[in-house]
């Protein structure tokens, strides 16, 4: 299984930005990305729907020759990711919100959580809540139609800048120093954010972070891969190609863009 690939799925475009942290740390594995953008977000839909839905993409993976599945959504994660843990004989790495790290090195006390319905009201996102950030004024935003958006390729658009500002002010006006983002979408919103940020704010995604928990899973399990050539990478999307084409214009890995009905 060494020569298998690295499954990712989300609900869309968004994990995008973590698989390109992962082919940076881990440049000979080949990947298969999985953007289950005809049900995104999921952070609308209810537990049960999430956890149908990432079995449904874990399904398909395990078909597809994975090793290891990245759950590349939030909402996904703090929903699913024990089920998925408890009904498959493979390593999943999950992501979620990063208020550990936020928690421990905000001055003001104040943190600010930009994330969808689906991840703030979780079982996993509360007790991490709870358990980091008990000193803490955790300033909870849902994102309502960020996700909707970035799937349609409007990420620069007049429309998103003001969706965008009237989340982000009244965090700003709260004083906080960190935003957690919590949703892998919204790393694609960075050149905004940072217009409407003080420079002294902190922006706190886990793509990094998942890139090496990924290798040291690897590394663990005894499945990095043999190969000593630079990974392919092959990413599949169950509705309109074009936005996903368009969020991995310019990446320097060799990849390919297709449509799957999964």
């Amino acid at each position: 299984m060494n020569n298998g690939v690295i499954g990712i799925f989300d609900s869309g475009l968004g994990g995008t930005s973590i698989w390109k942290e992962v082919a940076s740390v881990l440049p000979n594995e080949n990947t298969i990305y999985l953007a289950d953008s005809k049900h995104a977000p999921y952070g609308k839909r209810s537990k049960e729907e999430i956890i149908s839905l990432s079995i449904k993409n874990t399904e398909k993976l395990l078909n597809l020759n994975a090793k290891v599945i990245i759950v590349a959504c939030n909402t996904a994660t703090t929903n699913a990711i024990d089920v998925l843990r408890n009904s498959y004989d493979i390593p999943f790495v999950g992501i979620e919100p990063a208020i550990k790290t936020a928690a421990l090195k905000t001055r003001t006390k104040k943190v600010g959580v930009l994330a969808t319905q689906g991840t703030l009201s979780s079982r996993l996102f509360n007790e991490t809540s709870d358990l980091y950030a008990k000193e803490i004024d955790v300033i909870e935003v849902v994102g309502t139609g960020l996700v909707e958006l970035i799937e349609s390729g409007d990420i620069d658009s007049p429309e998103m800048r003001s969706l965008l500002n009237s989340y982000i002010t009244p965090l700003v006006q709260k004083n906080i120093d960190h935003l957690v983002l919590g949703c892998t979408h919204y790393p694609y919103l960075l050149p905004i954010l940072n217009e409407l940020l003080p420079q002294t704010t902190v922006v706190i995604d886990s793509g990094e972070a998942v890139a090496k928990q990924t290798k040291n899973i690897l590394d663990k399990h005894q499945l990095i891969t043999s190969q000593t050539t630079k990974g392919t990478h092959s990413f599949y999307t169950n509705k309109e190609i074009t936005p996903l084409k368009n969020i991995l214009a310019g990446v320097s890995f060799r990849h390919t863009v297709d449509y799957l009905d999964f």
